[in-house]
């Protein structure tokens, strides 16, 4: 054979080499991912089998444990329902009671559809009032039951006022202390309307100092002037309104503004005018109201 057929013959078996390493390169590269997969394969097999031996003999146990994380979950919601419901009722059935101590009282017939329960004695709705009270604080737990103590307690005083003063000087010592704070309020009122005007205004001057959120201090200190004036004590009556109004004039709220005055110093003003026009007329200027534009 010449140069010039040999050299096509020499080509095509360079070709054959060149492919052939390709492929080999391929192969090789291919075998290497195909190990190294098995490497981590055989890993993590080893860890599953290890963890497999040591739980070998322990699925009853965790099969268990599963069931029982499960059956929790499960009556930790039923319970967070219950209790929800549960709470929503007793709110219901505090409402309804307090809406019938609130009802009016009237001797004449209502005219018209009722609009809500109507009583023609006020011993009659604090009747029925005592009886719902009592419905809730048996069947609810707290805060309802106390809040339905007092308020039973409250109405007690026009159907049974001995027994009614002795649970309100029960409920003074609650360990809640707003009901304990409209306990004592109520004490105040009842010995202030039997002309115990001593015990009266002890109890709305501890009030006072309290200055609870259920019992304002103004609250507290309108009714202690109140009761003072009752007694005799006019130039004491009148420092306690004057400073009840003073304070209110003054507050500031946090912008710096005037702050609203509320109810109870309104009143102080009304009653100060009365008693001692010439100490109201010495009170800071009434702040302007905010305009409605």
């Amino acid at each position: 054979m010449n140069r010039f057929t040999l050299t096509p013959i020499l080509e095509r078996a360079r070709l054959c080499v060149v492919a052939r390493e390709k492929n080999v390169a391929r192969y090789n590269k291919k075998r290497a991912r195909e190990l190294q997969h098995d490497a981590f394969r055989d890993k993590t097999l080893s860890v599953f089998d290890r963890l497999g031996d040591r739980l070998e003999g322990r699925g009853r146990t965790i099969l268990y444990a599963l069931i029982g994380l499960i059956a929790l979950t499960l009556l930790a919601g039923i319970f967070t329902w219950w209790r929800g419901r549960h709470a929503d009722e007793a709110r219901r059935a505090l409402g309804r009671a307090i809406e019938i101590a609130a009802a009016p009282v009237s001797s004449e017939p209502q005219t018209g559809p009722p609009t809500g329960p109507s009583f023609t004695t006020d011993k009659e709705r604090a009747q029925r009032a005592v009886e719902e009270f009592q419905k809730v604080e048996a069947k609810y737990s707290d805060p309802y039951r106390t809040l339905a103590h007092y308020f039973r307690a409250a109405n007690l005083l026009t159907v049974d006022r001995p027994n009614g003063i002795k649970e309100l000087e029960g409920l003074a010592h609650s360990d809640n202390d707003e009901v304990a704070a409209r306990a004592k309020f109520a004490l105040a009122q009842a010995h202030a309307d039997d002309g115990q005007l001593d015990a009266a205004a002890a109890l709305y001057g501890e009030l006072a100092k309290t200055n609870s959120e259920s019992i304002p201090a103004d609250t507290a200190n309108l009714q202690l002037a109140t009761v003072y004036e009752k007694q005799g004590k006019k130039q004491e009556a009148a420092d306690v309104l004057y400073r009840i109004i003073e304070a209110a004039r003054n507050a500031k709220d946090k912008d710096g503004k005037p702050a609203p005055q509320s109810a109870a110093a309104r009143d102080a003003a009304a009653q100060l005018e009365r008693l001692d026009p010439a100490r109201f007329a010495k009170l800071p200027p009434e702040p302007p109201r905010d305009l409605p534009f």
